[in-house]
């Protein structure tokens, strides 16, 4: 198994562990609102923040799990765009990217 797809199977699994615990928090497995308005007005903000940090480790699993659809399929080095190959560098920095430099800046 590739170093890549290693590092991306972990991100993973650390992405979904945090997401379960953003769920917990949404569906208040750690008891109901606060009754003092000033506590709950935080709650609530603090809801609003969850949510953000839910939706981007939502889009970035759908990102990792393309790439690693993608390395199963033998194409994981290649550009989505173009065909040409991904910069080994790149993929050091974005394990779970699916574009080159050139197709992501155009």
């Amino acid at each position: 198994m590739s170093n890549r797809k290693t590092e991306l199977e972990a991100l993973r699994a650390d992405l979904t562990a945090r997401l379960e615990r953003f769920e917990a928090h949404q569906q208040r497995k750690d008891g109901a609102l606060d009754k003092d308005s000033e506590e709950q007005a935080q709650q609530t903000q603090n809801d609003e923040v969850v949510d953000s940090l839910e939706e981007e480790t939502r889009v970035e699993l759908g990102q990792i799990k393309t790439a690693l659809d993608r390395i199963e399929h033998g194409v994981g080095d290649e550009c989505e765009v173009c065909g040409e190959a991904i910069d080994p560098r790149r993929l050091q920095v974005l394990p779970y990217t699916t574009v080159c430099v050139d197709c992501a800046e155009g």
